[in-house]
């Protein structure tokens, strides 16, 4: 039978054909698809003529396009809907990508051809796409040993070998940790304080393993309600321990070791290609351009936002000394966060949830693409989907054009990791008078809806699916000549702003009247509720912050320095904590070991660029609030200059042209009340 993964994967409306696609399809294809890679490289470096732009940089961006899509596909199934035979596939391919990666990079006669082209970048009539493409195809090469010798490429070989194995192991972990705790409760009382779709939830959870009572588990959506409303300390104590100590019990599911071989593994990395630390190889190709301004960004922040970070932890350790809590522990915080901003702001999360209906929310964010850019979102039942709980769209333009696919994931499941995330099936491009359109998806993991009750979102939930879908329309709007340059591939810092933009649009009544409505009686938010939403949207605001800037801080103590002689992983991790602690530590928590981001995503080095895009996005929606948040203006020049150009140019240029102006952090520092407080 024909491998379905080796489709024509070339027509603008072919999608993944998962229905069709069993576990035993991926290895053949990986190997099938390489090997048609490793065709389409020899076609170039076997060219007769002198390299040009045309024949090698051009054609190589374009290579590897099946691929491209089996990786695709079965990466973001990995994430989504994995199994142990996924995984286990996962284990065997990801060796397969590294060597294939490696013979391309090191491939002698490529770089040749590719560095001639570049020696006489200056001579050539370049756009600055075409610029941009050859700039990146050379340090493609350059940044991963093309200029090393060949005892020094098979070292980093053998090195990238083993990090690829690495990072699949600690994601393996960090999830079977995960799914390997269940809170098992029989008695009622337990759950007091604990909203009524919360408690639903968790008896559905135990009826699923034929279990009398209610079962609370470390996903996010059964988590973040027990630790924000269950009265019983002791209980959100166990479920805070459990879920801060996943991959550090020195059980064989233990990250430690792993830590420390990827930290060590790519600061050898990183020396041999000639930099000083991985952190300094990273940052390179980023907006912050060094590990210094990184620490001088984020230190600046840290020095606006500790005092007030410092004054809110008191106030919410005074506020809890009224329950007799002495301390104020980690599983302390969000329960009486939430208890503090409800007596501050009259403000109950609950009574937010029946006006965000997972349908009404998502219509919302599809009005507002289409009020901004003209997209028009139609659900289609034709598209091949990866389990039954995918909802397909086809995104059309005010003219008609098709514009994009768009896959939505909402809910949790066993094999599907945690946290949300936006993804690609198929990056924009245009080639032979073709603009062939992108395959987008976003996987969230929000309420399933009950017996009773549909899928009722938080608040902060409402903005997660805004901020996934602010990704996805960076993706679906992209309009590149090339595909390496398309949507979200960006530098890693910049690649925050589009998402984090769009959150904005729900603190504002403009945007919530078109879709915060009452899922029984249709009425819509009371404006007292918008308003609450508003004062309270930067409630401990000086915390959040601090918190946001230790997990940054840690990435680059883990990533800027030598890390050969880190022994204990939580003693240094302590050390990295020192000027952003607040509450005590625990000792049988480890952030590092489930520190999924760092260590097993793209955030190496790279985390403080949320913080970064967050200067980002409140400088940039200033300048929406200055001329209106639906006006076509702006939304165009946004569109223009950052959502459809991609990489290809600097970023700060992109950005420059959008606003006018160079981004300034007063915005962020205003948005966040931080200045008041000084």
């Amino acid at each position: 039978m024909k491998n379905p993964l080796l489709q024509n994967f070339n027509t603008p409306h072919t999608t993944a054909p998962f229905s069709k696609i069993k576990n035993e399809h991926f290895k053949p294809a990986f190997e099938e698809a390489i090997q048609k890679a490793k065709a389409e490289i020899d076609e170039i470096t076997s060219n007769s003529e002198a390299p040009s732009f045309k024949n090698t940089i051009e054609p190589l961006d374009f290579s590897g396009y099946t691929l491209d899509r089996v990786s695709s596909i079965f990466f973001n199934l990995n994430s989504a809907e994995t199994n142990d035979e996924i995984q286990k596939i996962a284990q065997e391919v990801s060796p397969l990508l590294s060597e294939f990666s490696n013979d391309i990079r090191l491939n002698e006669k490529l770089f040749e051809r590719i560095k001639s082209v570049y020696d006489a970048r200056k001579n050539l009539d370049l756009t600055v796409e075409q610029a941009t493409l050859l700039d990146k195809k050379y340090k493609s090469f350059a940044r991963n040993g093309a200029n090393l010798d060949d005892t020094s490429k098979n070292k980093l070989r053998e090195i990238d070998m083993k990090l690829s194995k690495r990072s699949l192991q600690f994601g393996e972990n960090v999830l079977a940790e995960t799914n390997a705790f269940e809170m098992h409760l029989t008695d009622e009382n337990q759950l007091k304080g604990l909203p009524d779709g919360a408690k639903e939830a968790a008896k559905m959870a135990a009826k699923e393993k034929d279990l009398e009572g209610w079962l609370i588990t470390l996903d996010y959506p059964s988590y973040v309600p027990f630790m924000t409303y269950a009265d019983d300390r002791n209980l959100r104590k166990k479920l805070a321990i459990a879920f801060g100590a996943r991959a550090f019990k020195n059980n064989k599911f233990d990250n430690q070791k792993v830590v420390l071989d990827i930290v060590n593994l790519r600061h050898k990395r990183a020396n041999l290609l000639g930099y000083k630390t991985h952190a300094h190889f990273v940052l390179e190709e980023r907006m912050a351009e060094t590990p210094e301004k990184v620490l001088s960004f984020s230190n600046d922040l840290l020095e606006k936002a500790k005092p007030a970070a410092e004054k809110e932890f008191k106030q919410l350790s005074d506020f809890a000394k009224k329950d007799g809590i002495e301390q104020l522990q980690k599983w302390d915080g969000a329960y009486y966060s939430e208890k503090l901003k409800k007596q501050n702001f009259d403000l109950d999360q609950e009574a937010l949830k029946p006006y965000f209906k997972l349908e009404n929310v998502i219509d919302g964010a599809f009005t507002v693409a289409n009020k901004l850019f003209g997209l028009q979102f139609k659900e289609v039942d034709t598209i091949d989907k990866y389990h039954k709980d995918v909802k397909t769209y086809e995104v059309t333009n005010t003219n008609g054009d098709f514009i994009a696919v768009f896959y939505a994931d909402f809910f949790p499941r066993k094999g599907k990791r945690n946290g949300a995330w936006m993804t690609s099936y198929k990056s924009q491009w245009k080639k032979d008078s073709e603009n062939s359109r992108p395959h987008i998806s976003i996987v969230c993991n929000f309420t399933k809806p009950t017996d009773t009750k549909p899928s009722l979102l938080t608040f902060n939930e409402v903005t997660t699916l805004f901020h996934e879908f602010g990704h996805a329309l960076h993706g679906m709007l992209a309009d590149t000549v090339y595909p390496s340059l398309s949507g979200t591939s960006v530098y890693w810092d910049f690649v925050e702003l589009p998402s984090q933009l769009l959150e904005n649009w729900c603190y504002e009544k403009e945007a919530l009247d078109l879709f915060a409505k009452h899922y029984e009686t249709n009425e819509p938010i009371p404006m007292d509720l918008v308003q609450k939403i508003k004062d309270s949207s930067n409630f401990l605001e000086g915390m959040q912050t601090m918190r946001q800037l230790s997990f940054g801080l840690l990435d680059m103590q883990w990533h800027g320095a030598d890390p050969t002689n880190i022994k204990n992983v939580k003693e240094f991790e302590n050390q990295a904590f020192t000027d952003t602690q607040l509450y005590p530590d625990v000792a049988e928590n480890c952030m590092s070991t489930a520190f999924s981001h760092i260590f097993q995503g793209g955030y190496s080095s790279g985390y403080y660029s949320y913080k970064w895009a967050e200067v980002l996005d409140a400088d940039a929606f200033e300048f929406f609030k200055e001329t209106g948040i639906f006006n076509k203006e702006t939304a165009t020049l946004l569109l223009e200059n950052v959502l459809s150009k991609g990489g290809t140019d600097k970023p700060m240029d992109l950005y420059k042209r959008f606003r006018g102006a160079a981004p300034s952090n007063k915005a962020l520092l205003k948005r966040a009340g931080l200045v008041e407080k000084q």
